[in-house]
């Protein structure tokens, strides 16, 4: 491994792709820190610690601590995932969008331009909800009652819902930016970048309370298997592929004879990778979030049930993540191409027609892994609420975030690698290639 990371400053442009990525998740980082104008900061954070452990507090992981420190950023990028899933949703059921998804390139920039526009309209209404929740919103200070907001009205409504605005559009462009000219998907690195930056705050939190007696130390060490071996199934799930074996037909084409070969169809145990459970948790933080800030009893109703680690929460959570696997699954991989393309030049599975036969088989596959890999899901994200309610775990690490983590991680140094050993230099593991790369 140290060799692999010695071979990356032979490689001018993975070198410059790399610092580009570290300097741009810097900005983000930065822009975390910068306060809304008009808010009151201390207690902004005397509310945030109340929330520890709710909702409002999962949704801070996901932005990297810039909600609870009420900055720019404090919308992250969940708008942007929320207007990709409607445009996704949108894209089975219009025909204009199915046919724009299908035109290539041009086709993908007119639908990444619907989903910028949507990001806008998104963080215009989850701004104005903010601001207006944050008005009404005290905190108890030694003496007395303290407003989160220091001149109410709708002068800071505006600039409030611009301010927000405006931070997550500049965090859109980021992630842009990095997926252009760095490494790696820019709006998962960016996820991955604020989960990473809370983890030692959560942490730290953890030691505390072993030092003072609160959890005990048998608990901690318990706590810490569990975790290893959440991330070892994680990798190896990840990692995991159902290989359909492929016989390429002999053909003459002119004087040469091609084809003849066997190969294998590679299908991955979770081929919508971390989507899933970012899909889900943006749809059951979006209705919360605003039910946090509008007191009413029907609103507080629907916060409570949709409060992390409730029983209605885990439900729906497990539900949505079912259903974005195979939705996703079906958007990123059709069968039906892959049979054509397979007819096409000559392929078919052993004992399997060509073409519907083959679909079909191939789907019937698929289909089958995705619902183990869904369950994979399901366990890994839901494990973590259920050990916090159950046992006292003092912190949300969530397994959405654990498997964000891993997920990213394995992704960009598989990139890495491939930059590196598309120019002869060996990558992080001599002895064996990543099975996602085969």
């Amino acid at each position: 491994m140290i060799g692999g990371f010695q071979n990356i400053g032979k490689i001018p442009e993975l070198k410059r792709r790399i610092l580009m990525t570290f300097f741009l998740l810097a900005v983000y980082r930065v822009g975390a820190f910068v306060p809304t104008p008009g808010i009151n900061a201390e207690a902004v954070r005397a509310y945030f610690e109340e929330q520890r452990g709710t909702l409002l507090g999962f949704f801070d992981m996901f932005a990297g601590g810039a909600l609870s420190n009420c900055s720019v950023f404090a919308l992250g990028i969940m708008p942007y995932i929320s207007a990709s899933i409607i445009l996704q949703l949108l894209t089975v059921v219009i025909p204009y969008l199915d046919r724009l998804n299908k035109e290539g390139e041009a086709g993908r920039k007119k639908i990444t331009q619907y989903t910028r526009y949507g990001t806008v309209l998104l963080s215009l209404v989850q701004g104005f909800m903010i601001a207006a929740g944050l008005e009404g919103t005290t905190v108890r200070g030694v003496q007395e009652a303290v407003t989160i907001v220091v001149h109410p009205g709708w002068g800071f409504r505006l600039m409030t819902v611009i301010t927000l605005t405006a931070g997550t559009a500049f965090i859109m462009w980021l992630g842009e930016q990095i997926t252009e000219r760095g490494i790696g998907n820019g709006i998962s690195l960016i996820i991955f970048a604020g989960i990473v930056a809370r983890m030692p705050i959560a942490f730290g939190r953890t030691f505390t309370l072993v030092r003072t007696g609160e959890l005990s130390t048998f608990m901690l060490v318990i706590l810490a298997v569990v975790m290893v071996l959440v991330v070892a199934v994680i990798i190896f799930v990840e990692r995991g592929q159902r290989r359909i074996p492929v016989q390429y037909a002999k053909r003459v084409v002119g004087r040469r004879m091609y084809g003849g070969q066997s190969t294998h169809l590679p299908l991955k145990v979770n081929t919508a990778g971390v989507i899933p459970p970012i899909f889900a948790s943006s749809i059951l933080i979006f209705p919360a979030t605003i039910a946090q800030f509008i007191q009413t009893p029907w609103m507080k109703a629907i916060s409570d049930a949709l409060g992390r680690g409730q029983l209605v929460y885990n439900l729906l959570y497990v539900a949505f993540i079912i259903f974005f696997c195979y939705f996703y699954t079906a958007v990123v991989f059709n069968p039906v191409d892959v049979a054509d393309n397979m007819k096409k030049y000559g392929g078919y599975i052993p004992g399997i027609r060509p073409g519907k036969k083959t679909a079909d088989y191939i789907d019937r596959v698929l289909s089958r892994i995705t619902l183990g890999g869904a369950i994979y899901i399901s366990a890994v994200c839901v494990l973590p609420s259920v050990l916090a309610r159950q046992f006292g775990v003092p912190f949300y690490f969530g397994g959405t975030a654990l498997l964000i983590v891993v997920g990213v991680a394995i992704d960009t140094v598989a990139q890495i690698e491939s930059h590196m050993l598309t120019r002869h230099y060996e990558g992080f593991i001599k002895k064996a290639r990543m099975k996602g790369r085969r």
